[in-house]
């Protein structure tokens, strides 16, 4: 279950939304300022949100949020100003899959999230 305890900022309806959504819109930008908008699913676990990229360092999103680390997330039409921070810590991967596993169990796709390849690119978006 999520915590819908607010922290770092983000309250706790628009957590309760961001757990919701099957998939939101994140947005990042590229080394040359231009913004890219892509689907991502995105897990809330004791008020934090994280997100994965299923492509693993390959996904283009990742490599710009790791390179610009301020993004966008788009959560039923808001814009919430985002920070990515990595998560790669043991706690934190668990902490994630376990989320992802329990919001989409029946999603053929889950497979690929929970892959040892894309355990690393475990982020925390922290509001700005």
């Amino acid at each position: 279950m999520t915590d819908p305890t607010p922290t770092a900022g983000l309250q706790a309806d628009l957590l309760e939304r961001i757990a919701r959504e099957e998939e939101v819109d994140i947005e990042t930008w590229s080394a040359a300022g231009e913004p890219h908008r892509t689907i991502v699913w995105v897990v809330v676990h004791d008020a934090k949100v994280y997100v994965r990229s299923y492509r693993g360092e390959r996904g283009r999103w990742y490599r710009e949020i790791r390179t610009e680390p301020h993004g966008t997330l788009i959560v039923a039409g808001e814009r919430v100003p985002v920070q990515a921070v990595p998560a790669g810590d043991e706690e934190s991967i668990a902490a994630c899959s376990a989320t992802l596993e329990r919001k989409y169990a029946d999603d053929p796709a889950l497979r690929a999230m929970l892959h040892p390849d894309v355990l690393g690119t475990t982020l925390r978006l922290d509001p700005v």
